[in-house]
């Protein structure tokens, strides 16, 4: 998909295609299209007007009228030599200013983008517009040249328009576009999570593109910026697009265990996004895997309530066979297995099983006694207790737990963290 905008000095129009899908959670996951970012004013709807006052000098003045008159009229036979005339007579910062002005119009309608860039150039060695007047013009001669594919000019044109006004955060989006389109993504990156900081020190929500334009590129860079953009993306803008990809980018940039697949899968069917087949088949095998035979039906029979699973395929038909013949645990039995639990990884289980029986009371009882037993891991019992207490809706008591988590499963602790805040 590919949107178009005016907003340069000329006039010209800026096209800026969509980058490639996302991060793919398994095979399955659809990532959002991308749509770049709104344009920023073009210089020619925001002219950079001199301040009140500014004049020819008394010795310049005729030859600025015939300029005038020349430009105004489009007399592209004698502007050539009107625009000399004032060269010649052009003296002092004033004089010069309004030159270059007069020049900028006529290259702009020439679509003279050099000429566009001495002029610009020149209005700003007159020290006679105000910097922000300044950024703008630079950020529509970015646009030209990027235009033109020129994306080194491009991007050194953003760059002196940010340089210019620091709170630039239009000229920070496109100068992303412009590093994207010369496949410098890490620096496209960088571009974008800049332009996101300063939408968010200024009060401003950035838009979602961004966040994905954000994402997009840093995950082609493989760089650690992802997973930090993609958390800012799914707090900002809850859904199951954002919440697929944030886990998808997780689990494809960290080497995850049964048991943090599964944790990971628990979160997205806690933010409403297992979607497709694939996602309720590897909840459920893996489930299966643990031999929570409870969850994995529980799974399957959600999947087939909401028809996104269809009971009458061959691997769901075998899956659902499989199941029948598995123990399904009660209450009762779980009570029974709990005074019979020979040790905390036992004792574990069995709080999962209760989280799968929605019984997140008991299943937070579990986990409070299974931690700190020989042989499980505080970290896997705080995420689960931080689950079960999520669930429960107590959210102070969850975000305690999550808080506990260290080391490797920490990332998994940190998107549930971003859940509670946004779904608790």
């Amino acid at each position: 998909m590919t949107r178009t905008f005016l907003f340069t000095a000329a006039g010209v129009m800026l096209a800026v295609s969509a980058g490639p899908a996302l991060a793919q959670y398994q095979d399955a996951s659809r990532a959002a299209p991308q749509t770049p970012p709104p344009a920023p004013p073009s210089a020619a709807e925001e002219p950079a007007q001199p301040s009140a006052g500014i004049r020819p000098s008394k010795g310049a003045m005729k030859a600025f009228v015939e300029l005038q008159k020349a430009v105004n009229a489009n007399d592209t036979a004698n502007i050539p030599a009107k625009v000399a005339a004032a060269q010649a007579v052009a003296t002092t910062p004033q004089d010069k200013y309004l030159l270059a002005q007069f020049q900028l119009k006529i290259a702009a309608a020439a679509h003279d983008i050099p000429g566009e860039a001495a002029a610009i150039d020149a209005i700003a060695a007159s020290g006679l517009i105000e910097q922000d007047k300044l950024s703008r013009l630079y950020r529509g001669l970015g646009g030209a040249y990027y235009n033109a594919k020129q994306f080194d000019r491009a991007a050194a044109a953003f760059d002196r328009a940010i340089a210019l006004n620091a709170g630039d955060i239009e000229s920070m989006k496109l100068l992303g576009n412009a590093r994207f389109a010369q496949g410098q993504n890490a620096q496209a990156a960088a571009a974008f999570q800049k332009a996101i900081q300063a939408s968010t020190a200024a009060g401003q929500k950035p838009e979602e593109d961004l966040f994905k334009r954000g994402v997009q590129t840093a995950y082609d860079a493989k760089l650690p910026a992802a997973m930090d953009l993609s958390r800012a993306w799914v707090a900002a803008y809850p859904s199951p697009e954002s919440w697929r990809n944030a886990i998808a980018i997780y689990r494809n940039t960290s080497r995850q265990d049964v048991e943090g697949t599964l944790d990971l899968l628990r979160l997205m069917r806690a933010a409403g996004a297992l979607t497709t087949p694939g996602d309720y088949m590897l909840y459920a095998t893996s489930a299966a895997d643990q031999l929570n035979y409870n969850e994995a039906k529980a799974v399957v029979d959600e999947g087939v309530a909401a028809k996104r699973i269809d009971p009458a395929k061959p691997d769901f038909r075998d899956l659902i066979a499989a199941l029948k013949k598995k123990p399904i645990a009660t209450a009762a039995d779980l009570a029974t297995a709990t005074s019979n639990a020979k040790n905390g990884m036992a004792v574990l289980r069995i709080g999962d099983r209760y989280y799968a029986l929605r019984d997140y009371a008991k299943a937070a009882d579990s986990y409070r006694k299974a931690k700190g037993q020989s042989g499980v891991d505080a970290d896997v019992a705080n995420i689960h207790l931080g689950m079960a207490l999520a669930a429960a809706g107590d959210k102070a008591g969850a975000t305690a737990a999550f808080k506990a988590v260290t080391g490797t499963r920490a990332g998994i602790a940190q998107l549930w963290l971003v859940y509670l805040q946004t779904h608790a």
